[in-house]
């Protein structure tokens, strides 16, 4: 008879309950939501960093550019016009109006490059001279808005010249 219970309990342990299944997915599942709130998470991430880079590429290409003008001085902190200094005839152009031209490109690229929150009075550049005696201080900011932040970021670039 010992033979005979062996061989029932042995019938009945084979193969999987639907509870362990159900348990089996659940676990999955949950798995697989973390996977997925990592790669959001990823995504949000690598996007920030990118239109940080940005910024810092575009505060820095300002800098080059007072630097490659270092006549115009003050007109830098001017207002930002197309004079086409950039065009055919560059050497025609004076400091201060390649400096106007230098900011109307600046301008346009911060516009095509990075978000803002659609308010004009948030500018996205500007830049600021110290007034004084040699060297002067440049004070290039950039700002933008994050998707998901609340208020604008900014970036400073401090430079003499």
């Amino acid at each position: 008879m010992r033979r005979y219970m062996f061989a029932a309990s042995k019938c009945l342990s084979r193969g999987f309950s639907i509870v362990e299944v159900l348990v089996a997915l659940v676990v999955l599942a949950v798995g697989m939501l973390g996977i997925a709130g990592l790669y959001v998470t990823s995504l949000q991430a690598s996007g920030s960093a990118l239109l940080r880079m940005q910024a810092v590429n575009l505060a820095s290409d300002m800098a080059d550019r007072i630097r490659a003008n270092p006549d115009a001085g003050a007109a830098y902190a001017g207002e930002p016009a197309d004079n086409n200094c950039a065009g055919a005839a560059p050497a025609s152009c004076s400091p201060a109006q390649m400096a106007a031209d230098d900011l109307f490109r600046w301008h346009r690229q911060l516009a095509a490059t990075l978000p803002d929150d659609g308010d004009p009075d948030t500018p996205q550049g500007t830049v600021e001279v110290s007034a004084g005696p040699p060297p002067r201080t440049y004070t290039i900011t950039v700002t933008w808005v994050e998707p998901g932040e609340p208020n604008p970021l900014t970036y400073a670039l401090m430079m003499q010249i």
